[in-house]
């Protein structure tokens, strides 16, 4: 690898949430750190507006793989994240061609212009929790068979799998991290998590009066995406290329969150929740729950935010943002 001066790291994805914490935490290693954005996106540059200067931006599409190549030969990385994609598991409802292109799809064309470019690149792939969907065992670890429920899923067990194929075919440095759920102030409007600490913000501030949910008794093994994202570069780092399942090993459900974050704004939280069948999905996934004893054993990775310490984080800083006037920003 290029010595720590010479590091190169280019992020697809970078104006999401964990392109934004990576990229916090690949500058703080001293890497000089470009970023894929899309001409024509409409995305919120938000999350990123604080690295304004210290970060590359490239024009590139996961639709277009020339103008991959040509990201990919500007950055001259030595390491590629590829964390773009149709992320949101409702819209992979309505939109599942679109989710297949860029999800999946987009992946290959991200491998395969490491491959005609340099492919002694070392790649990381964003696997999800989403592709166990119908678990075959609780807890999932790295070896427990994918049975994803939505389109969103299959897309990214794809991606996982054409991952394996290039590195078991053309000896590519590439890994996959097969992250649960990991939220923080930056995650999107339209996540449950921040969907639920918005709300309580809204109605702690006389903003709003209720807040409508689907299925409080989901559960999930959520934890803090500023953690995660350390998990991906310590993949990058590592003699060998593999892949992780990264998760606190902890189960909570939409109600537990519901129930921390109105006690973070002192409020009784059934007086303000409304069921809406609207945001129930076709297929439910209800226990998730990762086995991430490899990453800490082989990569010494453990998480270090508490399920609650997140949700409390995220509820202040929504009542921070509410607050001073920036209702409609993305992120903390």
């Amino acid at each position: 690898m290029a010595t720590k001066t010479e590091r190169r790291a280019l992020i697809t994805g970078i104006t999401g949430q964990d392109g934004s914490y990576l990229a916090d935490l690949l500058l703080a290693e001293g890497y000089e750190v470009f970023g894929v954005v899309r001409r024509s996106s409409t995305e919120s540059f938000e999350r990123i507006a604080h690295l304004e200067g210290k970060v590359e931006l490239l024009q590139a599409d996961l639709l277009d793989q020339a103008s991959l190549q040509e990201a990919i030969r500007a950055a001259r990385p030595s390491e590629l994240y590829n964390l773009a994609a149709q992320s949101f598991v409702p819209t992979s409802w309505s939109q599942p061609v679109l989710t297949a292109e860029f999800t999946a799809v987009g992946a290959t064309r991200v491998l395969e212009s490491i491959r005609h470019v340099d492919p002694s690149i070392r790649f990381y792939q964003a696997s999800s929790s989403e592709m166990f969907g119908k678990v075959r065992e609780v807890p999932q670890t790295e070896s427990t068979p994918f049975y994803p429920r939505s389109p969103y899923g299959v897309a990214k067990a794809y991606g996982h799998f054409i991952t394996v194929n290039y590195r078991e075919s053309y000896n590519l440095f590439a890994v996959s991290g097969i992250l649960f759920n990991h939220e923080s102030p930056r995650r999107g409007l339209e996540f449950v998590t921040r969907k639920i600490s918005d709300g309580a913000a809204r109605i702690k501030l006389g903003l709003g009066t209720e807040l409508r949910l689907g299925n409080l008794d989901a559960r999930r093994d959520w934890g803090f995406a500023g953690d995660y994202v350390r998990a991906m570069w310590l993949m990058l780092q590592a003699d060998k290329p593999d892949d992780y399942v990264i998760a606190t090993g902890e189960m909570h459900s939409v109600k537990e969150c519901v129930e921390v974050a109105f006690d973070q704004v002192g409020l009784d939280w059934p007086l303000y929740i409304k069921h809406d069948v609207a945001f129930e999905r076709p297929a439910e996934v209800d226990q998730l729950l990762g086995d991430a004893t490899k990453a800490r054993v082989e990569l010494g990775w453990k998480p270090h935010v508490s399920f609650e310490e997140l949700v409390r984080m995220m509820v202040d800083a929504d009542v921070e943002r509410l607050s001073s006037g920036r209702r409609h920003v993305a992120m903390g």
